[in-house]
């Protein structure tokens, strides 16, 4: 059974930065792309970011490209979302998520592509 812990969630001034973690376990991670969603107060889960399963490839949605860093450590098991120039707009429960296809799933952008999910990580920017 595929199991998604996220880490590193918490309160932050803005234009600081925060650096979540997502450990997975129950299947070969290195297989798998992986992605990050959040949700704020009232509002639907959006995306935000992707990494392929080799790494080489990374997705970014608009509001957070050249901010947001996604990364993975295959040794560790981990998929990483560093955060910088953080905004009060970036409030949100964000969720780690792994796709049930292996290797190049396709729609990663989209939650429809994703089968497991994390319990999520809060993250409050103050003003």
């Amino acid at each position: 059974q595929v199991q998604l812990v996220e880490s590193g969630g918490g309160l932050v001034q803005a234009g600081g930065s925060l650096r979540l973690s997502c450990a997975a376990s129950g299947r070969t991670f290195s297989n798998y792309a992986m992605g990050w969603f959040r949700q704020a107060p009232g509002k639907e889960r959006d995306f935000v970011a992707a990494i392929s399963w080799t790494g080489s490839a990374t997705y970014y949605a608009d509001s957070v490209q050249g901010r947001f860093t996604i990364s993975r450590d295959d040794a560790k098991n981990t998929v990483y979302l560093q955060m910088n120039s953080l905004d009060p707009e970036d409030t949100a429960v964000y969720y780690c998520a792994a796709p049930d296809s292996d290797y190049d799933a396709p729609g990663l952008t989209g939650q429809g592509a994703y089968l497991y999910w994390g319990q999520g990580t809060q993250v409050t920017v103050s003003s």
